[in-house]
């Protein structure tokens, strides 16, 4: 394999593979945690609270990863279907080559939405494999009239001198409407992985226009993120790991009949359980059939709740309309 060679169609063997769809990973960024960020954004009394608020929300969805170890590729036409509380989140694997993912997620109650769709572009650099994520990020506060544009860092899986995965790179966050926006730095190791920490993040939030700074951010996203405002040297933390994203619950089935055939659980199920039985054979015949049944019907398969858009986005098809209540719900953990 040579340096730069794109791997979004290389097939891992099911011994490297977690027992869950990337889809349900996506998924689990927005709606699995152990304190809810994303009503926070709503909370915020000015555009400068709310738009922190948003950042820590956005570092949220940066989760540990697990070095050697990769979720499925989802399928053209896999879904995923979850609720927690008020938000209810749907996602659809659009396409398969090249893969990308939507998601569409609504919360009535906040007056939330949510569209964020992917193009991960992975590629082999001899010591690392690193992924650029393409597409974009975009949370809407109804209340407000607000809406807040953001991209993803990079993802970067350091094959040697020791295995470890890490995001990396700039992010930026912005409202045009309040005229606000914030810039990340997602620094991660050094070229051969000893220097510095791979979660660590310094960023600034202040205005687009005149460029003037309110306030400066850093921390370690694994850790504690802290703010310092700028006119009063005051310093605060606006986002904690462990109280995120520590002890969440895993999703519980509430409606069978509600399932869709199509739910990443329900299409890698057989995978899935060989894999956690450790029956490895079994595992590689289940994934080569699941993957074999997709082939048969990828030419004649369409999006059917996503569209492309002329802006080149994708859209959720049935909007104005909410995301309905899921038949996987996630059990609500007592807010700290």
């Amino acid at each position: 394999m040579k340096p730069g060679a794109d791997l979004t169609r290389f097939q891992l063997p099911p011994q490297f593979n977690l027992p869950k769809s990337q889809l349900q990973l996506y998924g689990e960024s927005v709606y699995c945690y152990s304190h809810d960020l994303l009503s926070k954004c709503v909370e915020g009394k000015s555009p400068a609270e709310r738009l922190n608020a948003v950042v820590a929300w956005s570092i949220s969805t940066t989760r540990p990863l697990i070095a050697g170890k990769a979720p499925y590729n989802p399928i053209l036409g896999e879904t995923h279907h979850v609720s927690c509380g008020n938000l209810n989140v749907f996602l659809e694997q659009v396409s398969h080559h090249p893969p990308i993912s939507a998601l569409h997620a609504t919360d009535e109650a906040r007056k939330l939405e949510l569209n964020w769709w992917q193009r991960p572009v992975p590629r082999f650099y001899g010591r690392s494999i690193e992924a650029t994520v393409h597409g974009k990020r975009e949370l809407k506060l109804l209340e407000f009239n607000e809406t807040y544009e953001m991209n993803s860092p990079k993802l970067c899986l350091r094959l040697l001198p020791i295995p470890s995965a890490e995001w990396s790179g700039d992010v930026l966050i912005q409202c045009k409407q309040t005229g606000l926006r914030a810039t990340l730095c997602f620094r991660g190791k050094s070229l051969l992985g000893f220097k510095g920490s791979s979660t660590r993040i310094t960023g600034r939030i202040g205005h687009s226009s005149h460029g003037g700074d309110l306030y400066e951010l850093q921390g370690n996203w694994d850790e504690i993120i802290t703010v310092k405002e700028l006119s009063t040297g005051k310093t605060s933390v606006i986002y904690d790991a462990k109280a995120v994203i520590s002890n969440m619950k895993a999703p519980v089935l509430q409606n069978p009949e509600g399932v869709a055939s199509t739910e990443s659980a329900v299409v890698w199920s057989e995978v899935s359980e060989s894999i956690m039985k450790g029956d490895w054979n079994k595992a590689r015949e289940a994934k080569r059939s699941v993957e074999e049944t997709h082939r048969k019907g990828e030419s004649r398969w369409r999006a059917k709740h996503f569209t492309y858009h002329d802006s080149g986005d994708w859209v959720y098809l049935h909007r104005p309309q909410c995301v309905p209540p899921a038949p996987i719900i996630m059990p609500q953990s007592p807010q700290r």
